[in-house]
């Protein structure tokens, strides 16, 4: 019952932090940016983050694929060795650092305002005075940096929870701004039950 009462506990920190993230303006500013970038110039997301945010950055570059905006995900140290190279002028950088001081992740926009001084980045970070959120023209979308629930108060849980739920808003909010159609999802979510179960739905239509 104890270890219940723990895990009990742990939930309801990880639903406190949700509840906690600042919701700002800045999620307006995120989406038109994303909007006039990629469905205005057809630019696309690209998302980056190192080691468990790096993961993160790969579940959002997905789920944004899947629901109608292009978006790919490069690790930012392999980018300095090439891979920034699919990068173009109209995309828009997605920046995850739970610390905001990930060095990797700073050469990477670094890298990329080289090639394209006027490239932006939505960056996803803890920390509004850390180095990451303050570099030029990003956006910063803030955690609330919440204490993580391991109890050894190290191991990435909590603010992995936050950072998720951030790339949420942005995927959600962009569905709702292109009217994004359930026929539209299922043209690009062909296989595995949910393709088996919107191809039934659109059969009965």
């Amino acid at each position: 019952m104890d270890e219940l009462r723990t895990l009990s506990n742990i939930l309801a920190a990880e639903a406190n932090a949700i509840a906690s993230v600042p919701l700002t303006e800045n999620y307006s500013a995120a989406l038109d940016l994303i909007q006039h970038q990629v469905c205005s110039l057809g630019g696309k997301v690209v998302a980056s983050g190192m080691g468990k945010a790096g993961q993160i950055a790969s579940n959002i570059a997905s789920t944004f694929a899947s629901t109608g905006i292009p978006a790919v995900c490069i690790n930012p140290a392999e980018a300095q060795h090439g891979d920034l190279g699919v990068l173009q002028p109209n995309d828009v950088m997605l920046l995850i650092s739970n610390s905001g001081r990930t060095d990797e992740i700073l050469r990477l926009y670094e890298i990329a305002r080289m090639l394209y001084p006027e490239i932006r980045a939505i960056v996803i970070t803890a920390e509004a005075t850390s180095p990451l959120a303050q570099t030029p023209d990003s956006i910063g979308l803030f955690t609330g940096n919440p204490a993580e629930v391991c109890p050894l108060g190290l191991t990435p849980t909590t603010s992995i929870t936050a950072m998720t739920v951030i790339g949420h808003l942005l995927i959600v909010g962009m569905m709702l701004r292109t009217n994004f159609t359930r026929e539209q999802y299922a043209v690009r979510h062909q296989g595995g039950s949910l393709g088996e179960k919107l191809r039934d739905c659109t059969l009965r239509k």
